[in-house]
Order: structure tokens, then sequence, then C-alpha cells
């Protein structure tokens, strides 16, 4: 008896603490916005007493005021001069425009970061794990793999944002009926999460 209730008090709170925790610092980390403003102009200086969430809706309003400047055509000017300088910095430029293909695949309308979920064989035959498709490659790599080749992104259980980048061809892979979103529910959850199959 003692032994489930203890169990029970573990599903019901670890879920909500984990929760509480990432949102608590994500606001501490979006707070550190208001460092931006005047002293005179902070909200504490106003209320007399600090109120987590203040740094949220400025640094809402600062992505935005840029987003709305740099739709507009003298802002798209600005922004050309700025990468222009930037192109001009060695170790800043290789930095910048890395991270800055990142964010376009993983952010715009257009991009597509994770095409479609695979089963692939990892780390070795035999062993299969869940995979996303990123596309093909390119460059000169392609001259040194004979046949079709894919580039696949396997992420790592149960936090997918570290994983490995492989290219594999493409007979070894299986396209899944399975959406993006179930996947990497199912890899999050380490295998406990079970997506519904498609038939």
């Amino acid at each position: 008896m003692f032994r489930r209730y203890l169990v029970t008090g573990l599903l019901v709170l670890v879920p909500l603490v984990i929760t509480i925790w990432v949102l608590n610092t994500l606001i501490g980390v979006m707070d550190q916005t208001l460092f931006l403003l005047p002293p005179a102009w902070r909200p504490d200086n106003f209320l007399g007493v600090h109120i987590p969430g203040f740094g949220v809706i400025l640094t809402v309003f600062i992505v935005l005021v840029t987003g709305m400047v740099a739709t507009n055509i003298l802002g798209k000017r600005v922004l050309l001069i700025w990468e222009a300088i930037l192109a001009r910095v060695p170790v800043v430029k290789s930095i910048y425009y890395s991270v800055k293909q990142v964010s376009d695949t993983l952010f715009s309308d257009s991009g597509n970061a994770f095409r479609k979920a695979l089963l692939v064989q990892y780390p070795r035959e035999g062993s299969w794990t869940i995979a996303f498709l990123t596309g093909q490659p390119g460059g000169d790599v392609v001259n040194h793999l004979k046949g079709e080749f894919v580039s696949v992104y396997v992420p790592t259980t149960p936090n997918p944002t570290s994983g490995f980048f492989l290219m594999m061809p493409k007979k070894d892979i299986v396209e899944l009926d399975m959406s993006v979103d179930d996947a990497l529910k199912y890899i999050i959850s380490m295998g406990v999460v079970t997506p519904d199959s498609h038939h």
C-alpha cells in the first residue's frame, strides 16, 4: 500500500515539478532583458517589489519590433549592411552564418528541419532507433559517396536536442507512417509513450 501511494505521488508530482522548473528557468532567463532598461524604467522601481515575468513581456516586445523593422524596406537594407559588416570579421562570420542557417531552417515558414520520421539501424546492425530525415548530403561529400544517400539526425533519449548527424544509404532507412511530433514524444518518453499505429 505504501509503495503504491509513493509511486502514485511521484507520477503526479514529478511532471508538475519539472514543468514548473522549466518555466521558472525560462522566465528567469527572459527577465534578464530588464537589465537593458535604464534603472529608473524597471518595473521593480515602480512597484517596490520584483515580480517575475515582466522580462517575458519585454522579450516578446523586442522580438515583435525586430520582426516589424526587418520586414520593411528600410529594415531589410539595414540588415544587409549589418550582415555585410559581420561578413568581414573572420570568426564572427563563421559563427553567425552557421547559426543563421540553422535558425532559418527551424523557424522560417519554408524551413523544414525534420522532414520525416525514420527507422534506422544504429549504433550497430540489428539495433533499431528513431531518426529524422534532414535532407541530402551536399558539397564535396557527394563526390565520395557511392549510391543514393540521405542525411539523418539520430537524437538521444530523453534529450532530443543532442544527437548524431549521419549520412546513410537510402536503401538502409525505413520511412515511418508517424508524424515528427509523435516520434519526438516516443523518443523523449524513452519508448513509454507509444504512438498510435496507422494501417
